[in-house]
């Protein structure tokens, strides 16, 4: 596919805190969380708050929600999207389950808005499950996707051509990245992770690091060094960030099969420490997680 075209639009961005909130799976004290607003061109902007990153694109057709975060955040949503001068919301897509990015389905559902995602985010969202440890009760009907799709579907609106993709997941079975083809933009959803984090490879929810390298790699071969990329968690980044990303990822699944292959036990494996020299220590997956989830999706493979 092409490289998504740039239009050299001028950036407005507000001022961010230097510490984003992480991916987190249980309930916190969402009565402190602030919701930050990014403007990235006119008529897209990002949410960071809690949970996974929001986007917003509006204008005078309609307004489309990238993912929705926790549910007791929707008020602090909803004030954030007014902010921007954009209507309320008509359109939510999910980049996946998980309900850091889900949370707010049900609100938004029963005020109006039609709910889209891949088939196996439904699928996923009306039976229940866990992540990280966490399990999620089956969805109400209202916070369901009722607009679903297997490899993407595609909005004219507000000015731009934004396409949903599924690129076969890695992250879960479900993923889906968004791109605003003018404004050069993509929501990359789950499969980045922009935080000091290894990647989370859901194997529960059908991830698989090698879709996520997959993914990755045919989600950078359409972007250009102007495109602007959404992660899943993190600040902003680029083609670049993402590019390193996936080398990393690269290099930690060459690192894991070479001990497998030299005879070592998943247990013997983690003990020796293959990922340590990256850093990643303190996030939200650490090495020995990492290593597992590699192990796990060599099985699946």
């Amino acid at each position: 596919m092409h490289a998504l075209k740039t239009l050299g639009i001028s950036i407005g961005a507000s001022a961010l805190a230097t510490s984003l909130v992480a991916p987190v799976f249980a309930q916190g004290n969402f009565g402190q969380v602030e919701i930050k607003t990014q403007v990235l061109s006119p008529g897209v902007a990002v949410l960071f708050g809690a949970g996974g990153n929001i986007a917003i694109s509006h204008g005078d057709d309609n307004t489309i929600m990238i993912d929705d975060q926790f549910a007791p955040l929707s008020a602090k949503i909803e004030a954030a999207v007014e902010e921007l001068g954009a209507e309320p919301v008509s359109f939510v897509v999910n980049t996946h389950w998980h309900y850091d990015h889900t949370g707010g389905n049900e609100h938004f559902g029963e005020t109006g808005a039609t709910i889209f995602a891949h088939h196996n985010v439904r699928k996923r969202m009306a039976s229940g499950g866990s992540a990280a440890g966490n399990v999620s009760p089956p969805a109400a009907d209202a916070a369901l996707p009722i607009v679903t799709y297997d490899q993407g579907l595609r909005f004219h609106q507000n000015g731009d051509t934004i396409d949903l993709v599924s690129l076969g997941g890695g992250h879960t079975d479900g993923d889906s990245i968004v791109i605003w083809r003018e404004a050069n933009v993509v929501h990359m959803g789950d499969l980045y992770f922009n935080i000091a984090s290894f990647p989370f490879v859901d194997v529960e929810s059908g991830g698989n690091v090698y879709h996520l390298l997959g993914s990755l790699g045919m989600a950078q071969a359409m972007m250009d060094d102007d495109t602007q990329v959404i992660p899943g968690h993190g600040p902003m980044s680029d083609k670049a960030g993402l590019m390193a990303y996936r080398a990393m990822i690269a290099e930690s699944v060459s690192r894991v099969e070479a001990l497998r292959e030299g005879g070592a036990t998943l247990e013997e494996a983690i003990a020796a420490k293959p990922l340590e020299e990256f850093g990643r220590t303190g996030g939200f997956i650490g090495p020995d997680g990492f290593v597992t989830a590699i192990w796990h999706s060599m099985d699946a493979k």
